[in-house]
C-alpha cells in the first residue's frame, strides 16, 4: 500500500450532509439510475444523516425557474434544517450563505449528493477540496444524464482527492460497530434494501 495514502474515515462527530439541487425539475434529467432506485437512494442517504444526527443543509438552484422546487420528502424529513434557495449560482460554493452555513457547523467532512453529478455535485466538491475540507461524494444519491458523464465526473473528483462512496458505505462507516445499535441500523437498512429486510426479519425472529 502506498504509505502516502491515509484511510480517512467518516465521523458522525465531524461530518455535515449537503443535499444539493435534488429538485423536481432537475431530477427528470437523471438517467443513470431508474427513477425508483434513485429516489430510494436519496431518501436512504437522508435517513442515514437523520439517524446519525448529522447536521444537514439543503440547497436549490433557481427553483423559481425550470429546475423546480426541492423534492418535498427532503424538506419534510428535515423541517428544521438550514435551507438555502440560491437565486442563480450554479456552483453552490459561489453562494455566500451556503458556504457560511457549512462553515458555521465547524465540521470538516462534507458528505455531498446532488443533481446533476458533473455540475451541482462536482463544482462544490472541488471548491471545498480547494479550501481544505474532506469531501465524500455519495455516488448513488447523485445522478446525471448517462454513465459517460457520470464516470467523467467521478474521475475528475477522484483526481482532486474526493472520496467516492455509496449511501450504504456511508452508513456503515459512520456506525463503526454493529453492537452500537443492531435494531436501529437494521431498520434503516431494511427500509431501503428489500433483501436486507428478509435478513433482519430472520434475525429478529430468533431473538
Amino acid at each position: 500500500m502506498n504509505p502516502s495514502i491515509k484511510y480517512t474515515r467518516l465521523s458522525k462527530d465531524d461530518a455535515v450532509c449537503l443535499l444539493v439541487d435534488h429538485q423536481a425539475g432537475l431530477i427528470s434529467l437523471v438517467h443513470d439510475f431508474s427513477p425508483g432506485e434513485f429516489k430510494n437512494n436519496v431518501l436512504a442517504l437522508a435517513a442515514s444523516a437523520k439517524y446519525f444526527k448529522i447536521p444537514t443543509i439543503l440547497t436549490t438552484s433557481f427553483e423559481n425557474g425550470p429546475n423546480g422546487p426541492m423534492v418535498p420528502e427532503l424538506k419534510e424529513m428535515f423541517p428544521d434544517a438550514k435551507y438555502i434557495p440560491r437565486p442563480g449560482q450554479i456552483n453552490a460554493w459561489d453562494n455566500e450563505e451556503f458556504v457560511g452555513a457549512v462553515k458555521q457547523t465547524g465540521r470538516k467532512q462534507l458528505i455531498i449528493a446532488g443533481v446533476v453529478t458533473e455540475v451541482c455535485v462536482a463544482f462544490p466538491a472541488l471548491s471545498a477540496i480547494e479550501e481544505g475540507f474532506e469531501v465524500f461524494i455519495v455516488t448513488d444519491a447523485s445522478g446525471t444524464f448517462n454513465e459517460v458523464t457520470r464516470h467523467a465526473a467521478w474521475a475528475r473528483m477522484a483526481a482532486a482527492g474526493v472520496q467516492l462512496m455509496n449511501w450504504f458505505g456511508v452508513a456503515c462507516e459512520l456506525h463503526r460497530d454493529w453492537r452500537n445499535d443492531i435494531e436501529g441500523l437494521g431498520e434503516l437498512f431494511s427500509n431501503h434494501i428489500p433483501n436486507y429486510r428478509n435478513l433482519i426479519t430472520s434475525y429478529m425472529a430468533k431473538k
